[in-house]
């Protein structure tokens, strides 16, 4: 484990520099212990770090640093309940216009990328780029494919894609680069829900083929 300034105000706890479970446990555990600590504003988790901003007013840089080496050296069994959501999937066609390029470019038929793309056991690292955009580990090696030379202006919410080794779903419309392959009629970030974001970090996802019908 590392600490180094990030900014005048902000620290970055970082474990190691490789996507593992290990280092997502320990970015999770050191979440969890975050919440309402006097002088910390905000935390930002990442694949294997957590960036940390403070209030230099209310506590100095040595203090919280002092701090955050407390905390990331805790055992972090603090009890919490994995969970492991289904997120229905309608693959190809209108929903998924880059099936066939990530096809080609796998050189695998189309059934057979939906076939391996759902039969992954996915972890959900963190949330960002957008409310409730799920980074994901566990894609198979076999799907990966380079995201598109430009990026899209409207990527419709809800659709699956891949970009290099990822895949995640984009929760509302936005502009994005990932190869769109299917689209799931599920609703992954509602503000007026409680929690907004359907997905956490932490929760293990499994996609699920589905006909349009079966919306």
């Amino acid at each position: 484990m590392t600490i180094r300034p990030a900014s005048d105000r902000s620290l970055i706890v970082c474990f190691g520099q490789e996507i593992s479970p290990e280092a997502h446990r320990r970015v999770v555990s050191l979440s969890r212990r975050l919440g309402g600590i006097r002088g910390i504003l905000n935390h930002h988790p990442a694949y294997s770090s957590v960036l940390v901003d403070f209030d230099p007013r209310l506590r100095e840089r040595a203090e919280i640093e002092a701090l955050l080496r407390e905390l990331a050296g805790e055992d972090g069994g603090d009890g919490a309940i994995e969970r492991t959501v289904e997120i229905p999937v309608i693959y190809g066609g209108e929903y998924g216009a880059d099936l066939e390029d990530v096809a080609r470019h796998t050189g695998l038929p189309a059934e057979r990328v939906v076939e391996l793309h759902a039969s992954a056991e996915y972890l959900v690292y963190f949330l960002g780029f957008s409310p409730g955009f799920p980074y994901l580990g566990g894609l198979p090696a076999e799907l990966a494919t380079p995201r598109l030379p430009a990026p899209r202006k409207l990527v419709p919410g809800g659709s699956v894609a891949i970009g290099g080794g990822q895949t995640g779903i984009y929760p509302v419309d936005s502009p994005g680069g990932w190869r769109i392959i299917g689209r799931t009629p599920l609703r992954l970030f509602d503000a007026q829900a409680s929690p907004p974001a359907l997905l956490a970090m932490g929760d293990r996802m499994r996609f699920v083929p589905i006909r349009e019908a079966a919306r």
